[in-house]
């Protein structure tokens, strides 16, 4: 008996440390992957959401995919051009069939990707199902159409870059990179986008390469039956064709020098500083853009001493951030700020130079460290509080990597890096061969 009780107690003893372990997962929820035989991805998660999905289809081709010179801009421009219809649905049947559904849709685009979204009651999962996979299938426009499209994006292009730290933004990426598609923002070239309305057959080409099944994920989390989710998915989405491929992406080279561009802005503004250096690409399996995050944090978040110096003590900035962003190729580490007067530009640059000098050498302190990686570790946990938010995070790794679990490996990279580590990688990229700085000043101010 004894025997008995004691493998009793060890067995409840091993299966509580197994939950603890497994609660460690930032994401420790059910996910449903099936692919259909045209290789589109389909990701279900139940989530208690009593009546209520989110829907996300996932296009794994952004501004990174405009290859060819002269060509940018039309991931963004088909961000649009998905709304115009169909032979079956015309765009205005489209709009009305989802403002009966009372859903909320929308869609946006990034360098890597595009997304097309709803949130809706869960009883209009096959009306969803019907008006996706014909558009992605079946999207119908004319040269009329498109034409008229294309100058609606360089109406709000201009709006955009209307903003200083937009076209700062621009400068940056187009110094910093040489050969990468990287080097336009996700709207393109100015240029390009102008000369768009030109570009009707080509326009039907960039849609053929990658609203393809093989380069799409459809995401689905809340209140779903799975076995009806996937026979859905099978009867709407099963006869739609696999592409023929895409085209290469150019590898950015190693740069070798320290580059540096000036904006000068045609109206008043305060001046704006970026310093940026090439960093990594995502990934799941490195500790490198994790630690990058960290150091975002304690060099550069509010809580940090550079923050508190130019922010908070001297007021000689209006802001200042530095992050690295997921990419999925190698991307840059940019530290932007406001400087409030154009005679300090040069000083708030020395001193993020200086910042990123001391991260080098100067370990930061485990504890500050282990408070930093709570707070991201928690903030995240927090927000995934709807089916929309959830299916929002989920679908940021199913564009990087196509593996939900990606999710779960890189908070726990989070907390393995150490003070060690920071200091590793940043003796690793802040070097003067990785930088490029570029300011943008009101014209005919001084330079400094």
């Amino acid at each position: 008996m004894k025997l008995m009780m004691l493998a009793a107690v060890a067995g409840a003893v091993c299966a509580a440390w197994a939950s603890a372990r497994e609660d460690r997962r930032i994401f420790p929820y059910p996910v449903h992957v099936e692919t259909l035989e045209n290789g589109l991805q389909v990701v279900g998660v139940p989530w208690d959401s009593p009546g209520i999905i989110a829907w996300y289809t996932v296009v794994r081709a952004g501004s990174r995919n405009e290859v060819e010179p002269g060509l940018s801009g039309f991931a963004h421009f088909f961000e649009h051009m998905m709304f115009r219809g169909t032979k079956r649905f015309s765009q205005e049947q489209y709009n009305d069939v989802v403002k009966k559904l009372g859903a909320d849709s929308n869609a946006f685009t990034t360098s890597d990707w595009t997304c097309y979204h709803f949130v809706a009651s869960s009883a209009a999962l096959e009306t969803l199902m019907d008006l996706e996979s014909d558009r992605f299938q079946n999207l119908e426009y004319d040269e009329a159409d498109f034409q008229k499209e294309a100058r609606a994006v360089l109406g709000e292009y201009n709006k955009n870059f209307a903003l200083p730290i937009r076209s700062l933004q621009e400068r940056l990426f187009d110094t910093a990179f040489t050969t990468h598609p990287y080097k336009h923002t996700t709207m393109g070239f100015l240029k390009d986008i102008e000369d768009m309305p030109n570009q009707f057959e080509f326009s039907r080409k960039f849609f053929d390469r990658f609203y393809r099944p093989e380069n799409c994920i459809l995401l689905v989390v809340g209140d779903f039956d799975r076995a009806k989710l996937m026979g859905l998915a099978r009867k709407y989405y099963g006869p739609w064709k696999r592409g023929t491929g895409q085209p290469e992406i150019p590898v950015e080279p190693e740069q070798a020098a320290p580059l540096e561009a000036t904006v000068e802005w045609k109206n008043r503004t305060l001046p704006y500083l970026a310093i940026a250096w090439k960093g990594p690409a995502f990934s799941d399996r490195d500790k490198d853009l994790p630690a990058l995050d960290l150091i975002s944090q304690a060099a550069f978040g509010e809580t940090s001493p550079l923050y508190r110096k130019l922010v908070l003590e001297e007021q000689r900035v209006d802001f200042i951030d530095g992050s690295a962003s997921d990419q999925r190729d190698p991307h840059l580490f940019a530290v932007w700020t406001r400087v409030k007067k154009d005679a300090d530009v040069g000083g708030v640059r020395d001193e993020v130079l200086r910042t990123v000098e001391e991260l080098k050498t100067k370990p930061v302190e485990p504890a500050r460290l282990k408070a930093i990686q709570s707070h991201l570790r928690y903030s995240l946990a927090m927000r995934l509080d709807s089916p929309g938010a959830v299916a929002r995070t989920l679908a940021h790794f199913l564009n990087l990597t196509g593996d939900v679990e990606s999710l779960n490996r890189v908070y726990a990279l989070y907390e393995q890096v150490t003070p060690e580590d920071l200091m590793a990688v940043a003796r690793k990229l802040f070097v003067a061969e990785r930088r490029t700085t570029a300011v943008l000043r009101a014209a005919g101010e001084g330079r400094q």
